[in-house]
């Protein structure tokens, strides 16, 4: 069959680990990574060692980004305490403040009041925060941008309540959007006694209830986002195993999948992969930047051969329908059939348009 040519996706939600891990990731694997799935922007996490939190930090990660990434990058600004006021400053340099509510890999938890109510004051009007929430949190972070004016993003929501909450309170007006994971749209606690601690990340695998919901409600999400989060096998093989799972590479082919199968047309994935996450983080669209699908080939996720530096993928040995022929990034081509072909240091670091 004939390839279809779409624009070049974008991930609002990947952890490349640079720069003090670069054991699992690098901005030149992870953005390779990324151009092999598609993905032609990727917006970068700041829980990274040390974290995202101030203009040392913030220029050393921009610097390794216009160095050595092969796509377009953005960084995120990491709330934490006493920061509130420099990341603020920070605001035209990023793409977003990120607020961890709760529990994750790092450090940037926040969980007391004065630190929160900091951030939600501080903060740039008109530039979006983006917030780990999980169940009880999800209401909080609402209601703390409602109250502040604040533009709001919610990450990998993987509950349905989450989501049936976020519908009622969008029906409302609330300043909100939202995201999900492949791994939330395709996987659930009943895989987790096969991928042991492969299924390991949070926001945990949910119920199948849970999943149902998340497709029932796809309507309601403004992008699909990967929470790209490599760890090594061997780190996975811990007794106390990282959360996270490494997903840049895989979510193009399994949300092709779910368009072959009639569970979305091909302009919602577009919107999901593409318009959605540019519309929320409003970021700049790199000219002659394309990529082009195969949606009838069929074939299995294999165990390894990524481009991701951990090579692996808790969907390995999931059959999909629909596979990347060829990438182009800003007028050359960077990826064909399985070759990354963009050099290191071929990629821009790019900040909202706001």
């Amino acid at each position: 069959m004939a390839t279809v040519r779409l624009r070049g996706l974008v991930d609002p939600h990947v952890h490349l680990r640079d720069l003090g891990e670069t054991h699992k990731e690098t901005y030149a694997t992870g953005t390779a990574a990324a151009l092999a799935g598609g993905v032609t922007t990727v917006l970068g996490m700041p829980n990274t060692k040390p974290p995202t939190i101030d203009q040392a930090t913030l220029t050393r990660a921009a610097e390794a980004v216009r160095a050595t990434a092969r796509c377009d990058v953005g960084l995120f600004v990491g709330a934490a305490q006493g920061n509130a006021q420099e990341a603020a400053r920070l605001a035209p340099q990023t793409v977003g403040l990120k607020i961890y509510l709760d529990a994750t890999y790092g450090p940037l938890r926040v969980n007391d009041w004065a630190t929160l109510l900091a951030h939600f004051r501080a903060w740039p009007r008109g530039r979006v925060i983006a917030v780990h929430a999980e169940e009880l949190s999800v209401p909080l972070a609402v209601g703390l941008a409602w109250a502040h004016g604040q533009r709001l993003h919610l990450c990998h929501i993987s509950r349905r309540e989450e989501i049936a909450f976020i519908q009622a309170a969008k029906a409302q007006g609330a300043p909100i959007t939202c995201e999900v994971c492949p791994h939330h749209l395709f996987l659930d606690e009943t895989d987790l006694p096969r991928l042991g601690a492969l299924g390991l990340m949070r926001p945990p695998l949910a119920t199948p209830d849970d999943r149902a919901g998340l497709w029932e409600h796809l309507d309601v999400f403004d992008c699909v986002a990967t929470d790209h989060a490599p760890h090594t096998r061997e780190e996975k093989a811990q007794p106390t195993p990282p959360p996270g799972v490494p997903g840049l590479e895989t979510s193009l082919p399994l949300m092709l999948t779910a368009v072959a199968e009639g569970r979305l047309t091909l302009d919602r994935l577009v919107e999901l992969m593409h318009s959605g996450p540019r519309r929320v983080y409003r970021l700049p669209n790199p000219p002659d930047t394309w990529i082009e699908v195969d949606p009838a080939d069929r074939w299995t996720i294999p165990d390894h051969g990524f481009q991701t530096r951990p090579a692996w993928s808790p969907f390995a040995g999931m059959a999909v329908q629909g596979r990347l022929r060829r990438a182009t990034y800003r007028g050359r081509l960077a990826f064909e059939d399985g070759q990354v072909l963009a050099p290191e240091g071929s990629g821009r670091l790019v900040q909202s348009t706001v």
